[in-house]
């Protein structure tokens, strides 16, 4: 694959994904949040599916490993981000975007806690670094944590270390099933867990949800931002690995924070960029080897 295609593959994986956040704050003015997002998974779900039918044989799940997997993924990963919808209803998408930018590092905690890799003194700082810049984007009020837009911050971190969380999940149950039978799969017993709590919880639809509004969203949704990005993303990650691809997370801030700014007009304070930025730095001081090592792979800096 050539670096032009790798570069413009990596940015496109950023867009569909940035796209994503200003997309759920426009649908959630007409669907209550869960049943939102158990409509984008159901939608991805079957297009991965599919696709994983006509392109692999080992489709259909089997054997302990990979059914742990998948419940795994289905529950941390992708019905973990309900609670994103359920945020982006008081927080702004460009914000929202940027809280993503933690799941790199509460990953290495989980991997800590339940896999039991270790982090070196720097990479502990590190971890540090980026909750204090989490501690700028959030800005808690000590003594009113219910004052403004703390909650649906608070709510969105959760949904960060549910994400994380599925992540480890999945890499602990060594599945043997290909990646996109896996994330079908995933994204399918999600979308079911999503339908019951939706209706658990009393949501009902209005009649607005079958506006084109709504319904461009939700295609968007389903199939550009989850189904097709996900595809973008296997094949980076294959050729790249998992260092690569979550410097997506970094990009994808931008782009929800430019879309949000000037098409939403949604405001983003100068402290959540400072926070950002911590919490880059954080990413930088875990991960440090990793970027060593690409560096050396790539050749960059080399005579």
């Amino acid at each position: 694959m050539s670096r032009t295609l790798d570069a413009s593959l990596f940015v496109l994986l950023a867009v569909l994904w940035g796209l994503s956040f200003p997309a759920i704050t426009v649908g959630l003015e007409y669907l209550p949040p869960l049943l939102f997002a158990a409509f984008r998974y159901d939608v991805a779900a079957v297009l991965l599916l599919a696709y994983a039918v006509v392109r692999t044989d080992g489709w259909w799940p089997t054997g302990h490993e990979n059914l742990a997997a998948i419940a795994g993924g289905g529950l941390f990963l992708v019905a973990g981000n309900g609670l994103l919808f359920i945020g982006q209803q008081t927080v702004p998408s460009g914000v929202a975007a940027i809280l993503q930018a933690l799941v790199p590092i509460i990953t290495a905690l989980w991997a800590l806690l339940l896999l039991g890799e270790r982090l070196s003194t720097v990479g502990s700082l590190g971890v540090l670094v980026g909750f204090l810049g989490i501690g700028f984007v959030v800005q808690p009020d000590p003594s009113n944590l219910l004052a403004g837009n703390t909650v649906g911050r608070l709510i969105i971190v959760g949904q960060v270390a549910s994400v994380a969380l599925g992540g480890v999940l999945v890499q602990r149950a060594g599945p043997t099933i290909d990646r996109l039978p896996l994330t079908g799969w995933s994204m399918f017993v999600g979308a079911v867990v999503l339908h019951l709590v939706s209706l658990g919880t009393g949501e009902v639809p209005g009649a607005e949800v079958t506006a084109p509004t709504v319904i461009g969203v939700v295609l968007y949704l389903g199939v550009f931002s989850t189904a097709i990005a996900f595809l973008i993303y296997f094949t980076i990650l294959e050729e790249h690995g998992a260092f690569e691809v979550a410097l997506v997370a970094y990009l994808v801030p931008v782009v929800a924070t430019v879309v949000s700014v000037f098409v939403l007009n949604e405001t983003i304070g100068a402290l959540t960029l400072v926070g950002f930025g911590l919490v880059a730095v954080g990413f930088v001081m875990v991960k440090r080897r990793a970027i060593r090592n690409a560096v050396t792979t790539t050749g960059v800096g080399s005579p």
